[in-house]
């Protein structure tokens, strides 16, 4: 099976069930590694509340559910297998707009969104940034 977010998944279910530390699980987040759907060749991405979300799955089960889930699981779906710190240190920068990571989105109990802000994404692009540290770079 594609995929190695295994242990992204029980850290995630640590922090559902309230324990856990949330460092570790951005630690998971960036080890692991993530199927993520492709459309047309890009990374599939969903916009809420203003943010954009790159859907990524710890495994092949949990894409099948969300393609299930969305009235398409009879046709095989193409996906790249990406380090969760690629996605967060090359991609989300480039991306037009605030990015974060919704993992598992399908998966009840189980799906755990990483918004863009600092200490999950890089400082540039993370919107808590303070004001005046915009233009200043570490």
């Amino acid at each position: 099976m594609a995929g190695g977010g295994g242990g992204l998944a029980e850290r995630i279910g640590e922090r559902r069930d309230g324990v856990g530390d949330p460092r570790a699980l951005v630690g998971e987040l960036r080890r692991a590694v993530l199927l993520v759907p492709l459309v047309g060749g890009e990374l599939w991405a969903e916009w809420a509340g203003g943010i954009r979300w790159v859907c990524a799955f710890t495994g092949e089960v949990a894409l099948a559910r969300f393609a299930l889930a969305r009235g398409e699981g009879q046709v095989p779906w193409d996906y790249a297998a990406l380090l969760g710190a690629r996605i967060v240190d090359e991609i989300v920068p480039v991306l037009d707009g605030p990015t974060g990571i919704a993992v598992d989105v399908a998966t009840e109990g189980g799906a755990m969104f990483f918004p863009p802000v600092t200490g999950i994404v890089p400082d540039a692009v993370a919107v808590d940034r303070l004001p005046e540290e915009a233009g200043r770079e570490r």
